[in-house]
Parts: C-alpha cells; structure tokens; sequence
C-alpha cells in the first residue's frame, strides 16, 4: 500500500559516533524523501563528527575515521539539510528515541533553528513492536519477506524501513489508517516535550518534569519557587534540545506574569 500523504515525509537513519545524543555525533546520515505523489528523492551523506569514531562504533556501521576525514562536518551542510526537510514529516526505525533526538542535538549545535516539534514523527519500530515485537531486519523479513542486506548501512536500513511501513499499512489495514497524523499518534510510546523525556505532558497537557525530585510536577511552577533548578539545568549535562525547552517555557512564563 502506498503512502496517503498530505506533506511530504522524511525517512531517515543515523548512524554515529555512540549511543548518546548529549555527546555523539553522526558520521552517516542517509534520507528518503517521500512526496504525496509518490515522488521518492534519496539523500545519503558521510559526515566529519569532528571527534574519534569508537571502534565498537566502527564493528556496528563499518565507518571509520579514516573513511570520513574529508567529509564535510555537520555544520557545514546544515542549513542546506533544513531547507531539505523543511515542511516534511519524519519517519524511521526506533527515530522517536534516537534519530530525531541526535538530528536535533546536531542542529542546535550548529546554530540552525529547526523547529522539529511542528512535525509528524512516525516511529515503524513502535508500530512494529505493538504489533510484533521484532528487530528492523526480522521486521523486513516479517512484511515483505526479504533478507535485509547490509543492514546498519544508513542507506538500507532507511529503504528498509520504508517499504516496512508500506506493508505495514497493507498487513494491518483494518487497525492502521493511512494517514500520518494517525500513524503519528500511533506510533508514540510517551508524551514527551522534549526528544529525552525530560520534560513530559501531564494529563491535562501541563509540561512537568519528568525526571528527579520535581517529578510530575509543573516545571514552570518548580522554577518560580526554585529559580537555581533552572540554573542547574542549564550549566548541567542535558540535551541542548532540552535546555531549549525549558528556556522557552521560562520564557513563556514571565510572559504569562506580566
């Protein structure tokens, strides 16, 4: 079944220094651009992460650094990479938790403001694991019953989890929509404002805290009654998308006081 999109989506998969957003870096970043007329562009690009590349790193993805020396450095292709996905939905494998996080952290390292949150993300692993609870390759052998072929190649891995979603749709098609608003929703596994789970919606849609002794409560409320929290956050070692987030909510709250 192919895709019912209103906006173009993005299909992505990293593959990076670790497994830390705060502090790894991506040496590999391979895109499937899918239009609503099922127009598909294919963008894959090695990336200089301006820092060794373990050599566990290297056994998952086989990209050393001698292999990205003369690449360009994220933040020489960032503006370009904004302007690519600018508009689209983003789609892939475990993204939700992983490759939307480092995309992020990427971008505001580099000084380019991407508002990720204004899109629909759609994590095929999370549909994949309420439906099946497999791994990306059992996954491609499951729906469209094919070995996966260089698998952590950013390139395959992205094609991959394309056509999984496809036949995702075709499988499930009593219980998925077509449609990536719903498969959005669908495919979330918490209620996060920023990409870490930091910062969470409470039930009535307030941003808490979501971690530490603050938990569940306010955050906004928690930083007029303890303004140093604030402080520690941000001199702390969390996601600079997190530190955004609170900013604005502080932000958002002197407004509000006014």
């Amino acid at each position: 079944m192919e895709l019912n999109l209103k906006n173009p989506i993005v299909f992505l998969d990293l593959e990076t220094t670790g497994v830390d957003p705060v502090v790894d870096r991506i040496v590999e970043i391979s895109m499937v651009k899918v239009h609503p007329d099922g127009r598909k562009e294919v963008k894959t690009r090695r990336i200089n992460p301006e820092m060794p590349i373990p050599p566990q790193a290297t056994a998952v993805h086989g990209i050393s650094d001698e292999d990205v020396k003369d690449c360009p450095k994220f933040k020489e292709i960032a503006k370009s990479l904004a302007a690519w996905i600018e508009g689209a939905d983003m789609a892939g494998y475990n993204s939700n938790k992983f490759d939307i996080p480092v995309l992020a952290e990427e971008f505001l390292r580099a000084g380019v403001d991407v508002n990720l949150k204004k899109r629909k993300f759609v994590d095929v692993q999370n549909i994949f694991y309420r439906m099946e609870q497999r791994t990306l390759v059992a996954a491609y052998k499951f729906y469209c019953g094919k070995e996966l072929v260089d698998a952590h190649s950013a390139e395959a891995d992205t094609m991959a989890t394309y056509e999984v979603l496809k036949a995702q749709l075709d499988r499930y098609h009593e219980e998925l929509q077509n449609d990536v608003d719903f498969l959005s929703e669908f495919s979330q596994r918490d209620n996060s404002v920023d990409f870490a789970g930091r910062i969470v919606y409470n039930e009535n849609g307030v941003e808490c805290f979501g971690f530490g002794k603050h938990k569940g409560r306010p955050v906004c409320d928690v930083f007029r009654e303890e303004p140093s929290y604030y402080s520690w956050m941000m001199n702390g070692d969390f996601p600079a998308y997190t530190k955004k987030v609170i900013t604005e909510l502080r932000l958002r709250d002197s407004v509000l006081k006014k």
